[in-house]
């Protein structure tokens, strides 16, 4: 049966969601994870969750997903070693640095791809599986026909989300909150920006970036039926009573085969919403009517809550059914076992019973008194009693019978498994060489390139492969141009992409830019050298020696990093960082453009926030929208990022026009000292938390 998944964000959250029928619970330990906002899990507590947990038989999974630096991979993997002995069911990972770090500190614990990966294609699926992971969690942007294609063909359990909040950026790939406010999404500590207003005129007049949240209720029967392993409820941030109410009712549909009433839903809107729900990302209908905001005037339902936290908090939702056998024969001491539905057993042995003097046992008195396991996590189904003739037990005894065996089978169904732990050590500081980087320039379309631009000889000059038939050949002989992969597409695309790198190639460009993990096996088929985009968010040494094994020749580090991070990274491959441009805030699934003004056809547009700061908004592959920082990033007065140890630094151009590509490259290889009217250092020199 399909597995349901629900967030623990705090002990009570977790006792929720256990006794409301969840059969998996995920949960922070420590600050590494996606929502350091949470009441994370310390160790003590981490052990204390997953015993409660298994004695119940309910997995527990632990969230390491965010981009740690080298200096927190060394507490990574204490924290690994930790949930490893704890007996924890899998990892989630987002950082290719904590995937290595955890496979090699705790190598026989299962790691889950997280959504923060941004796996959103078969191909994707397929290297996780290549790689030993056990589960990949999908973007939450698919239909139902593309998730039910990657179930079919990816031999990996597949997890998607079902239910809870949305966020407007394809997980992983959201830097708002960070280049805006120094909180990165990527660090677990996003601040919600898309929930603010938004509007296309000088007025922020509306709330074009906050969508609804998710509610796939409904198509839960077509959800398992295509073979999704795991069906996750959003909301570790949530009150213990809102866990409790969606996992109740989504407990019910799955393990009663149908879809939700009338009044459940308004249950499921009651507990949250923001204006209703929706399936348009599930139903491959996306548009405007899925975006919604909670009413400033919004009450939690405190009955229904009340009645619900008046019942999980007994406890006795969630009992584990056993079978009892008390053997008491005369001059042998007195046997208890159980077993459980799961193979379980345990047997205890007490007191030798006594002849009777009055009244003699019987097997109604013993089963009665064994079968009060009030206040425990079991309910006996079923108590036999081999009982001879004329004996006596005292209470006493017989309720010692019972406390003993009850506690045998708690430790027999949350034992823990042996399991290896490795030290692992930290990664050691880069030795950086003297050579300045070799700049390079991407670009976004084919009137940004002029001879001037290629007579400043860039290193390599990225560029959209889908777009690269607008260049001619003498202009694509003018400089080392290399081939960007979208960074989202769709499993339906790959076969597009393929011809276009092919082709590509054939007029002799030889290399391509990888921003996600499916674009790996495109590049290796079409027999393209490989350099990592910035959207595989390269944020620590290991991740690059990941990446070397991958076969990259370079990569591109997170512009999340400060530029002392950077400089003390361990390059085994060349690295690169841009050091101009506007920075992606935002890649999305749906056109906000088209949403709210009509199809821009290719043309960008901007979008204002309260403060009338203005960013723009580039059309990217496949009609999904691009949200571009308000400023540039502008560092050529600044001599730091020479001298970090960078083989390449990159003029990332936007919305400049031809003249001003020419312009800034040049700035950059003679700096004059002049900035921009309009410049951020972006993350640079403060980071990010």
């Amino acid at each position: 049966m399909t597995e349901l998944l629900s967030p623990a964000g705090s002990w009570e959250a977790m006792v929720a969601a256990v006794q409301s029928g969840a059969d998996a619970v995920y949960m922070g330990f420590g600050a590494f994870n996606a929502r350091a906002g949470a009441h994370n899990f310390t160790e003590d507590a981490l052990r204390e969750a997953v015993r409660y947990c298994h004695i119940r038989g309910v997995k527990v999974y632990v969230t390491l997903n965010i981009l740690l630096t080298d200096r927190e991979l060394s507490e990574l993997a204490r924290l690994a070693h930790a949930a490893s002995d704890a007996g924890v069911d899998a990892i989630l990972v987002q950082d290719w640095g904590v995937f290595e770090t955890v496979r090699a500190a705790a190598p026989d614990v299962p790691i889950h791809a997280s959504t923060q990966m941004s796996i959103h294609t078969l191909s994707g699926a397929r290297e996780c599986a290549a790689l030993g992971m056990e589960r990949v969690v999908l973007a939450r942007e698919l239909s139902g026909s593309e998730i039910a294609e990657i179930c079919e063909k990816a031999p990996v359990e597949i997890e998607t989300f079902a239910h809870g909040a949305l966020c407007m950026c394809y997980s992983g790939q959201c830097a708002m909150s960070a280049l805006i406010g120094g909180r990165s999404g990527n660090r677990g500590r996003c601040a919600q920006p898309c929930r603010l207003p938004y509007g296309f005129s000088s007025k922020a007049d509306g709330h074009p970036l906050s969508l609804k949240d998710a509610n796939l209720s409904a198509h839960l029967g077509a959800l398992c039926e295509m073979g999704v392993s795991c069906l996750k409820i959003e909301g570790r941030l949530k009150r213990p009573e809102y866990v409790a109410a969606v996992t109740g009712i989504y407990s019910r549909l799955l393990h009663e085969r149908r879809t939700p009433t009338a009044h459940e839903q308004k249950l499921l809107a009651d507990a949250f919403s923001r204006d209703g729900f929706t399936d348009g990302y599930f139903l491959g209908n996306r548009g405007a009517h899925m975006f919604g905001t909670r009413s400033e005037d919004a009450r939690a339902p405190e009955a229904y809550f009340a009645e619900l936290r008046a019942a999980y908090e007994k406890e006795n939702l969630r009992l584990v059914p056993l079978t009892l056998t008390c053997t008491v024969r005369a001059g042998e001491p007195a046997a208890l076992a159980a077993e459980d539905a799961d193979g379980h057993r345990a047997e205890v042995f007490g007191a030798v019973p006594e002849t009777a003097r009055n009244r003699a046992l019987t097997a109604e008195d013993v089963s009665s008194r064994l079968c009060k396991t009030g206040g425990t996590a079991f309910a006996v189904s079923r108590c036999d009693v081999p009982l001879d003739d004329g004996l006596s037990l005292s209470a006493a005894a017989l309720n010692a019978l019972r406390r003993d065996v009850l506690g045998a089978m708690e430790d027999a169904r949350a034992s823990v498994p042996p399991r290896r732990t490795f030290a692992v050590p930290a990664p050691k500081r880069g030795e950086n060489s003297d050579e300045p980087p070799r700049f390079t320039v991407s670009l976004t379309n084919a009137a940004q390139f002029s001879d001037e631009l290629a007579a400043l000889a860039p290193a390599r000059i990225y560029f959209p492969v889908e777009k690269l038939d607008t260049l001619t050949d003498a202009q694509l002989a003018a400089a080392p141009f290399c081939a960007v992969l979208p960074r989202i597409y769709r499993t339906g695309d790959e076969v597009r992409l393929a011809e276009l790198l092919h082709a590509a190639k054939d007029r002799g460009v030889d290399c391509a830019a990888v921003g996600n993990l499916g674009h790996f096996a495109l590049a290796r088929e079409a027999g393209m050298s490989m350099h990592g985009d910035f959207s595989l968010n390269v944020f620590n040494s290991r991740a690059l020696e990941f990446l070397k094994e991958r076969g990259l020749a370079s990569a591109t580090v997170s512009f999340e990093l400060r530029c002392e991070q950077i400089r003390d990274l361990a390059k085994p491959i060349p690295c690169e960082a841009i050091v101009y441009g506007r920075l992606p805030l935002m890649v999305t699934e749906n056109c906000i453009v088209s949403n709210n003004v009509g199809c821009g056809h290719g043309k960008t547009h901007e979008i204002v926030d309260r403060t009338g700061a203005k960013f723009p908004v580039m059309c990217s592959f496949g009609c999904r929208s691009e949200i571009e920082n308000s400023r540039v990033l502008f560092l050529a007065d600044r001599e730091e990022y020479m001298r970090i140890g960078l083989s390449y630094a990159r003029l990332r151009f936007t919305t400049e026009s031809a003249d001003e590509c020419v312009r800034v490259l040049s700035e950059y290889l003679s700096p004059t000292g002049k900035t921009p009217e309009l410049y951020t250092r972006g993350l640079f020199f403060r980071g990010v938390e």
